[in-house]
């Protein structure tokens, strides 16, 4: 039985203007960093307080990729840094 928190997050990542976010691995972070020749606070940041960031359980210094979908080229990819502080 889902509990009325597991049922908004559900919600919340099935919603239709919410993209896709995925926790990098420490493989994947470093294949990154690497490929941009860059150290992760160059990243744009998130918030660890952001919904999404919250529901898929990802903590300060994780790197997520956001896949969100583009009407010209499918599929657009950004990179963010979770920070428990923006700006």
């Amino acid at each position: 039985m889902l509990t009325n928190e597991n049922k908004i997050n559900k919600e919340i990542l099935n919603h239709y203007l919410v993209p896709k976010h995925i926790i990098l691995s420490e493989q994947e972070k470093k294949e990154l960093l690497d490929k941009f020749d860059i150290v992760p606070e160059q990243l744009p940041k998130i918030s660890v307080n952001d919904p999404v960031v919250k529901v898929i359980g990802a903590q300060a210094g994780d790197i997520l990729k956001i896949v969100r979908k583009s009407p010209t080229a499918g599929e657009a990819v950004y990179y963010r840094l979770v920070v428990e502080k923006v700006g």
